[in-house]
């Protein structure tokens, strides 16, 4: 029987920037065309929350009833572990995904009715990353998901519903945050490459090799800063954004040294904190 901090953990409380990220900077944009709305925001979060924490225990559970958790290199997986029960994990899950979809219900009744559509796409999405006859997480397709999600939709979604539209600097911080999420996934599969290949998961780090890996998660931590670039044509003060570059210096760090397995874990904890930092200074710039 899992405690409450084993289920917490279960809930990988690191992957959180993921979800805060985004709705920062969308916040950021927002306000960067006088269109914030800070109960909308804060639905947003809810929403970007429950999400994030449904699609890691859908993961825990899909992966564990597949077996391929149980030699598992990473955080803690509760089925995998045989800590929770895969009918527990399960519920889990889905109870954080009904949350996801009440609060994003709740902020599409106040904005445009077709958001209703978009949310229920980010739902079958966070499921069927993992789960499902073909997961296409499985198939090397997560890192482009993840851009989409917790990138695009995320970033501009949170704009839109508050602003009312979407502009050239919702995009630009959408692209950003979506890089940075990437590259967390990126870091975190990179770790998984083994234990990946042997389960027959082909994820984007499996196809690419170890070594285009380590390039790309490289290349997913620059381009934000060449957004921030592109942001002062909005304003100067965005270069402030540059102050998340010594993370991401540190976040490439084991990735660039070739480190392998637990050793790349603070490659994941330190691009998730280069992209909260980035997208935090970047909104207050944007806001004043």
């Amino acid at each position: 029987m899992a405690s409450a901090a084993q289920w917490l953990e279960g809930a990988r409380p690191r992957t959180l920037p993921n979800a805060i990220a985004p709705v920062v900077a969308g916040t950021g944009a927002a306000a960067s065309i006088d269109g914030t709305v800070w109960w909308k925001a804060l639905l947003a979060l809810v929403v970007a929350l429950a999400l994030i924490v449904g699609v890691n225990y859908a993961n825990d559970y899909s992966d564990g009833i597949r077996g391929t958790d149980d030699d598992r290199v990473g955080p803690l997986r509760l089925v995998g572990s045989k800590l929770a029960t895969p009918t527990a994990v399960r519920n889990a899950a889905i109870v954080s995904l009904a949350i996801a979809a009440v609060a994003g219900i709740a902020v599409s009744l106040t904005s445009a009715w077709w958001l209703l559509l978009v949310g229920a796409v980010c739902i079958a999405g966070a499921w069927f990353y993992t789960g499902g006859r073909n997961p296409y997480g499985y198939s090397g397709f997560g890192e482009i998901a993840v851009f989409v999600f917790f990138g695009l939709i995320a970033v501009c979604g949170t704009q839109f519903v508050q602003a009312e539209r979407v502009d050239w600097v919702g995009l630009v911080c959408a692209v950003a945050v979506g890089c940075f999420s990437s590259a967390v996934l990126v870091a975190n599969n990179l770790r998984d490459i083994p234990t990946d290949t042997e389960s027959g998961k082909q994820t984007l780090a499996v196809r690419l090799g170890d070594a285009r890996t380590r390039t790309l998660h490289l290349a997913l931590l620059l381009v934000p800063f060449v957004a921030t670039l592109a942001l002062t044509f909005r304003t100067l003060w965005v270069l402030a954004g540059l102050l998340a570059l010594p993370l991401a210096i540190k976040a490439n760090g084991p990735v660039r040294s070739g480190n392998k397995g637990l050793d790349l874990v603070p490659a994941l904890r330190d691009s998730g904190l280069a992209m909260l930092v980035w997208s935090v200074a970047t909104a207050i710039t944007l806001a004043t």
